[in-house]
């Protein structure tokens, strides 16, 4: 997002009174400048293709490689993967993603104070790092890994479609503070509510924490709580508004969107596999989710919060204003299927 757009953003909710109603006190702020000199109000986003995701990741990343340098500084760095369920991998950030993310970050000098940390929807977090291969990436990396639920929290609000009114959401700290460069690390699906899920609603719903104990189905400890359905905002208007509520604090710094297989169907856990062998990396995470959507082959006009989002100016959703680096949009467009209830998601519209 440009500086000029957050300013006026920023300026326009504090004088309606969102910064007081949904907690936001300050919103994350963005570093550094673009290697190269694009037009106002243009953005770049780089779309790689191959047979191997390591090298998709790493061949999209590069081209940013001296904005990204200095942005961080000597901010602490936050890999956000998805792990919307512990045990489904289709559904779940592959360790190839993050190795290609880690792998560009030594390329830039940037070998410390690196962490991959997650609040697993489903169940123990450190369970879904251990079944999806995460660790062994320390084996050749200096990374840590990081449990959100076990890391100080903050106390953010958002209203439900059921009463209007705030309810109270513990977010994990750690993605809230501008003082850390996040790197959402999403993977391209469908989903049940929302139409897509790219790199904003992989930072916004994985920032909501959970008990220790709580899982999903049996085995759970009886009374944990799970406050990530909280801030789903109790229906389909609802969760759409919440992510544009919460965007402002919790978007990340680098968008960066695995589609070498992505999910279709009955995303963002019980679909089924899309071979497409794609890439999408961006400093304007608005860009990149913009990018993905027409991937996808999905209307963005389907997509309520990535809308809501545009219109407020947190990034650059025209296509004709973003500029595309690698390969053309248009020879990498593969028609996901959307899920079966899409239809009643789009009352957002109404």
């Amino acid at each position: 997002m440009y500086p000029s757009n957050r300013r006026t953003f920023l300026k326009s909710a504090l004088a309606g009174g969102i910064a007081a109603a949904w907690g936001l006190p300050g919103a994350r702020t963005s570093f550094g400048v673009a290697e190269t000199t694009p037009g106002p109000g243009v953005s770049r986003v780089a779309l790689m293709t191959g047979s191997n995701r390591m090298e998709n990741i790493f061949n999209a990343l590069k081209p940013f490689a001296g904005e990204v340098k200095e942005a961080i500084g000597n901010r602490p760095v936050v890999i956000k993967p998805n792990n919307v369920s512990t045990t489904t991998p289709l559904c779940a950030t592959h360790a190839d993603c993050l190795a290609g993310i880690l792998e560009f970050l030594k390329s830039i000098g940037r070998t410390d104070r690196i962490v991959i940390a997650e609040s697993a929807a489903s169940g123990p977090t450190f369970e879904g790092f251990e079944n999806y291969g995460y660790f062994e990436l320390k084996k050749k990396y200096t990374v840590e890994f990081v449990d959100l639920d076990e890391q100080p929290i903050e106390t953010v609000y958002t209203v439900s479609d059921e009463d209007f009114r705030p309810h109270a959401v513990r977010m994990a700290r750690l993605l809230l503070d501008p003082e850390t460069y996040v790197i959402s690390a999403a993977v391209m699906k469908t989903h049940d509510r929302v139409v897509a899920t790219l790199s904003l609603k992989n930072i916004v719903f994985g920032a909501p924490i959970k008990d220790k104990g709580f899982r999903w189905g049996p085995g759970g400890v009886r009374g944990a709580r799970n406050d990530k359905p909280i801030n789903h905002g109790g229906g389909f208007k609802g969760v759409n508004y919440s992510l544009f509520a919460n965007a402002p604090r919790l978007h990340p710094d680098l968008a960066v969107i695995d589609g070498f297989e992505g999910m279709e169907g009955n995303g963002p856990v019980g679909g089924t596999p899309v071979d497409h062998k794609v890439a999408v990396v961006s400093t304007d995470w608005l860009a990149a989710d913009r990018t993905g959507v027409e991937l996808m082959g999905i209307d963005f006009g389907d997509v309520g919060y990535l809308n809501y989002c545009a219109q407020a100016g947190m990034g650059q959703a025209d296509l004709s204003r973003i500029e595309i680096i690698g390969e053309r949009i248009q020879d990498h467009v593969k028609k996901y299927k959307l899920h079966d209830n899409v239809q009643s998601q789009l009352i957002w519209k109404a």
